[in-house]
């Protein structure tokens, strides 16, 4: 990215140095923690570019002297002693950009098959095993809070936690409608068949975030049935609590206790619930849903997963890598760097464009 993408961060800084120094901001606890954190998160991202722009103003020096007779040599040694310090500040700077703007908290994944059946429901579970795989190639954890699982190996729903550096900065880009291409292994005529399964990652939420009133929760519990069937639990440990306000439910049944899938079923309602709360400011929660998953159908998609051809295209960067096996296993870095650095610039450009409305 271009520094000049970023020439509202010393602006902002400075506004906000200005903003905590008020006597009103000390009094609003709450806003001035808010504008504290954002002065926490800027700031080393400033000090960085200033000592890029810096650099830049010695570099530009030492081509000037390098057109004057006799200093062609030192010029030549200047300027590789400048690039070399300039690439050191750009790679930290690039470190700053992962999480300048970011959430450090866990994320809450949910994977449901969508249009195709058995086949769309073998697909979600291919996901899960390249997010679960990709999550260990992170070092990143993960647990698993509820399964829907298909005699067949498949999956209906999984929803799972992931913890770790960076964790929402790196996976909210997979939101959306996955499809794949390909002939199905419950197909016999040889036909290529194309099945979707959506995707969602939510932010995990504490009970700081969202406060729920134990008077709007109703929890229902019941027998779980082991994965495709394999067998019936004997007592009512499965656990589904409704949000009675919203209507948001959770579920989960992969526990043996039901203290336990409590717990479960209650960190994926606040997660959901706090992304309803958050998203409901800038329209209805149906949209917001509808938006960053689709509806499941076909036609909707993110991100193609092509066997016969061997490909995965993203549609959003229009890019096309041939290499399915390795991506399903988990190495999703050669497309998630290039969405992080689209969104990067996307974000730069937004935030210098609206600084720039304000000056």
């Amino acid at each position: 990215m271009k520094t000049d993408q970023l020439d509202w961060v010393h602006p902002r800084v400075e506004e906000l140095g200005a903003l905590l120094s008020r006597q009103d901001a000390m009094q609003d606890r709450d806003r001035w923690l808010s504008l504290m954190q954002e002065y926490n998160r800027l700031s080393p991202l400033d000090a960085v570019l200033r000592e890029i722009q810096a650099l830049e103003r010695e570099y530009a020096e030492a081509e000037l002297l390098e057109q004057e007779d006799g200093f062609a040599e030192m010029a030549a040694q200047e300027k590789r002693r400048i690039g070399a310090q300039m690439e050191e500040k750009r790679a930290e700077l690039a470190g700053l950009l992962d999480t300048a703007g970011g959430d450090d908290r866990s994320a809450i994944m949910e994977i449901r098959s969508g249009a195709g059946g058995e086949e769309a429901a073998l697909f979600a579970a291919m996901l899960l095993r390249m997010y679960t795989r990709y999550a260990e190639k992170q070092g990143w954890q993960t647990e698993l809070l509820d399964l829907s699982p298909t005699e067949m190996g498949g999956v209906k729903e999984a929803v799972f936690s992931v913890s770790g550096k960076n964790v929402l900065q790196r996976l909210e880009g997979e939101s959306g409608v996955h499809r794949i291409q390909r002939i199905p292994v419950t197909e016999s005529n040889g036909k290529r068949q194309t099945s979707t399964a959506t995707v969602a990652v939510l932010p995990e939420a504490t009970d700081v975030d969202v406060q729920i009133d134990p008077g709007d929760l109703r929890i229902d519990v019941y027998r779980a049935s082991g994965h495709g069937g394999q067998y019936i639990n004997k007592t009512d440990s499965a656990v589904r609590i409704t949000h009675l306000p919203t209507g948001i439910v959770a579920t989960c049944q992969d526990e043996k206790s039901q203290l336990r899938n409590k717990e479960k079923a209650m960190e994926v309602l606040r997660a959901r619930l706090y992304d309803h709360l958050r998203r409901q400011s800038e329209s209805s929660y149906a949209d917001n849903r509808k938006s960053q998953v689709g509806t499941g159908d076909r036609s909707e998609r993110i991100r193609t997963y092509n066997f016969n051809d061997g490909r995965i295209t993203d549609h959003r960067l229009g890019k096309t890598i041939y290499s399915v096996d390795a991506f399903l296993d988990g190495d999703m870095d050669v497309l998630i760097e290039p969405l992080l650095q689209m969104r990067r610039e996307k974000e730069a450009k937004e935030a210098n464009d609206s600084m720039r409305g304000t000056l």
